[in-house]
Formats: structure tokens, C-alpha cells, sequence
């Protein structure tokens, strides 16, 4: 059996959902890649798919399979298109997926730069407030914000991010500066859904978590209208340092709370576990690493 050629049919299947389909993807008969399947699990002594007469679908063990099997490929291909370059230029495909906001302000300048210094690589930028599932979206690097819960992916950390609360001089005239945490209840927040609705989340004097429930009468599921919002004097709010940096720096936000802000939220590159990792990879969460190293939003 061909391993390469094992592999590549193994992955196309996996992409395109069925055999018939990898089939007419790979220029081949059904019947022989069924064949190249079979000899492949009988090899691995694993079934990979589960198998109707309508579609197939990924075993737990496929599923291990298949990020390594990607990677191999990947850096195949990108062996490939390297020595028809005669260099070691990165080529192919790289998705890459970000939260909007931090996205949009500090993900997509570097990579488009990135697609501007190497223009053999086509890059794709996804931008997203949900958790974006790599493998089944086929996606080679997320920026995340927080800590990591998928023990399937390797992080790299890139920054921290504060976590604030802000309100507008108008507000705060009206209504003072709180001097503590549970101060804010009864005053007027904005709340961003679905979180805002559990409370908001602060260190005390102690280091300990204190969680403050807060009632406002605007709430909203998009960011930037939340801070805009605060800054319009309807309530306090919690955001990231990174999205109130602007508003902060025109004084239309003030900070209150610093003291009782919760610990720093890490800024981490994360990506599927597989080796060895396609140059267009690695050259990316280099450049991802050395542009928000030095990352302090609320810096003047």
C-alpha cells in the first residue's frame, strides 16, 4: 500500500463527505478508493468511518487521525510547492479565525500584511464571537481570548487583556465614583448578552472572585454597540481593555474599579495539534506573536 496515497484519500474523504464524492474529487473509481480505505484501517487496526449507504462520518479514532494526516499533507504540499519555487517561500491555503472586534483592530492589519509579503499564500480571514471548532471548520490558526478548554489544540500565548469598567464623565457626575464593586448595584449598567446577565467579575481586597449582579435599562449582544452606549452615558460597563482603548483615549470614558479589576484574560494562538506544521503556519503565529507581544491597549 502507498501511505502517501493512503493518506491523501483518507483526507479528501473526510473533506468531502462521502466516498463517491472523494472519488470524482481525486479522479478516481469508487471501488478503488474503497479499496485504499480498507487497506488503510486494516494497517491502523481502527475503523475511521462509519460507513451508510448514504454518507460516511468520522470515528473518534478518524477524528484523531485525521489532524495528523492533514498536517502530513499540508506539509507535503508545501514541500512540493517549494521546490518548484526554488525556495523556501510559503504557499497554499491558511484560514485564520478571530473574535470581530480583536480582529478586526489587531489580527487583520497583520494579516494582511502577511498576505502581502507572501503572496503564494491565500489567506483567509474569519471573524467571529463564537467558539469556532478548527478541525470541523477546517481552520489552521484561531486567535482566542481566554483560557484554552480544548486539550486538542496546541496555544501559544500573544498578549493579556484587562478586563474594565468604564463609564462617561457625564454618568459619573450624576451619579459618582464607585469606590467598590458592590456599589454598582443599583446603578445603571450596560450589559453585554449573554454573559452581562450573570454578574460581572471582580478580584477583592483579598484576591479573592467577587461576582456583582447589575440591572441597567440598555443591553445589547454586540459589542461596540455596548460601548458606544456607555460612552453615551446610558450605564457603566465591563469590556476588554482593547475595546474601550479609543473612547478611553478621547475622554469620552473614564475608568473606575481599577483596583478590583479580575486577573488579566491571556491572548492565545491556537491551533490543531499537527506535525510538522506547514511553513505558512508557522511563519503566521510568528508574525501574530511579534505584532501583540507588546500589546497594552490602554497605553497612551
Amino acid at each position: 500500500m502507498d501511505k502517501l496515497h493512503a493518506l491523501r484519500t483518507f483526507v479528501r474523504i473526510a473533506e468531502e463527505g462521502g466516498l463517491s464524492a472523494a472519488a470524482r474529487a481525486l479522479g478516481a473509481s469508487t471501488p478503488a478508493v474503497v479499496r485504499t480505505l480498507a487497506a488503510l484501517e486494516s494497517q491502523l487496526g481502527a475503523r475511521l468511518f462509519n460507513r451508510t449507504t448514504r454518507r460516511v462520518a468520522l470515528t473518534p479514532e478518524g477524528r484523531r487521525y485525521l489532524e495528523d494526516a492533514r498536517g502530513v499533507r499540508a506539509a507535503l504540499d508545501e514541500a512540493d510547492a517549494a521546490v518548484r519555487a526554488g525556495a523556501g517561500e510559503p504557499a497554499g491555503a491558511l484560514a485564520v479565525t478571530a473574535p470581530v472586534l480583536f480582529g478586526h483592530m489587531h489580527v487583520a492589519p497583520v494579516a494582511a500584511a502577511f498576505a502581502q509579503r507572501h503572496p503564494r499564500v491565500r489567506c483567509a480571514l474569519h471573524l467571529h464571537d463564537r467558539v469556532v471548532d478548527l478541525i470541523e471548520e477546517r481552520i489552521d490558526v484561531g486567535v482566542r481570548i481566554g483560557t484554552l478548554a480544548d486539550s486538542s489544540l496546541v496555544a501559544l500565548p500573544l498578549a493579556t487583556l484587562r478586563r474594565v469598567v468604564a463609564a462617561s464623565p457625564a454618568l459619573l457626575a450624576a451619579h459618582g465614583t464607585p469606590a467598590h464593586p458592590l456599589a454598582l448595584r443599583g446603578l445603571p449598567c450596560v450589559r453585554v448578552l449573554p454573559s452581562g446577565r450573570a454578574g460581572w467579575q471582580f478580584r477583592d481586597a483579598g484576591g479573592a472572585l467577587l461576582r456583582v449582579p447589575v440591572e441597567g435599562g440598555f443591553e445589547v449582544n454586540h459589542i461596540a454597540t455596548a460601548v458606544e452606549a456607555c460612552a453615551a452615558g446610558l450605564g457603566f460597563g465591563q469590556f476588554f481593555s482593547y475595546q474601550v482603548a479609543q473612547p478611553l483615549r478621547e475622554g469620552r470614558l473614564r475608568l473606575v474599579l481599577e483596583a478590583f479589576e479580575p486577573s488579566p484574560r491571556p491572548v492565545q494562538a491556537v491551533y490543531p495539534h499537527a506535525r510538522p506544521l506547514p511553513l505558512r503556519t508557522r511563519l503566521f503565529v510568528d508574525a501574530l506573536r511579534q505584532a501583540l507581544s507588546g500589546l497594552d491597549p490602554l497605553a497612551n
